[in-house]
C-alpha cells in the first residue's frame, strides 16, 4: 500500500474545519479541494505535518473569506445598481441605458465618486480613504455628481419627449 502524504493525512481535519465555517457540505468540499490544490502548487508550504496543519487551516480560512468578500461585493454592486436605477425614477431598459450613457459623459473624478459610493456601496469615510480626500469632500462631490447625472438624464429625456411630440 502506498504511503499517505501529509495533506492526505490531514484531509479529515481539513474537511471538519471547512464544514464548521461553511453553510453547506458541498461548499466545504469545494473549499477543501481549492485549499489542497493551492497547497500542492505552493512551493513555500511547510514540510513537517505539525507546521502544515495550521498552514492549511489558514489557507482554508483565507479562501473562505475571499469568497465571502466576492459575494458581498457582487451583492452590493447589484443592489447599488438597482438603487441607482430606482432613484432615477424608472426601471425600464431605456432608462437604464440612458443612465449608463449619462454616466459615461461625466468627467472621470465625478464617475469615480459615483462608482465608489453608489455602485460599490462604500461609505463616505471609506471612499474618502480610497480617494485620499477628507470626508466632507466626498460628501460634496457625491452631491454634485448625482445632480450632474440627473441633469444629463433629465435633459436627454426632455429632448426625447420633444422629438416624440413632434412626430
Amino acid at each position: 500500500m502506498a504511503q499517505l502524504t501529509s495533506i492526505e493525512i490531514l484531509l479529515p481535519e481539513l474537511r471538519a474545519y471547512a464544514i464548521a465555517i461553511c453553510h453547506s457540505r458541498e461548499e466545504a468540499e469545494d473549499l477543501v479541494q481549492d485549499a489542497v490544490e493551492r497547497g500542492l502548487r505552493s512551493g513555500g508550504r511547510p514540510d513537517p505535518i505539525g507546521e502544515l496543519r495550521p498552514w492549511m487551516f489558514r489557507v482554508i480560512r483565507n479562501l473562505h473569506y475571499d469568497e465571502l468578500r466576492k459575494r458581498r461585493v457582487r451583492r452590493e454592486y447589484f443592489a447599488a445598481e438597482k438603487r441607482l436605477s430606482n432613484e432615477a425614477g424608472a426601471s425600464d431598459t431605456a432608462r437604464d441605458v440612458l443612465i449608463r450613457l449619462a454616466f459615461k459623459k461625466l468627467p472621470p473624478e465625478t464617475r469615480e465618486v459615483l462608482c465608489l459610493v453608489d455602485i460599490m456601496g462604500l461609505k463616505y469615510a471609506e471612499a474618502a480613504k480610497v480617494m485620499d480626500v477628507p470626508n466632507g469632500t466626498v460628501m460634496s462631490r457625491i452631491s454634485r455628481a448625482r445632480k450632474a447625472l440627473l441633469e444629463i438624464v433629465d435633459g436627454a429625456e426632455t429632448a426625447k419627449q420633444e422629438v416624440t411630440r413632434k412626430t
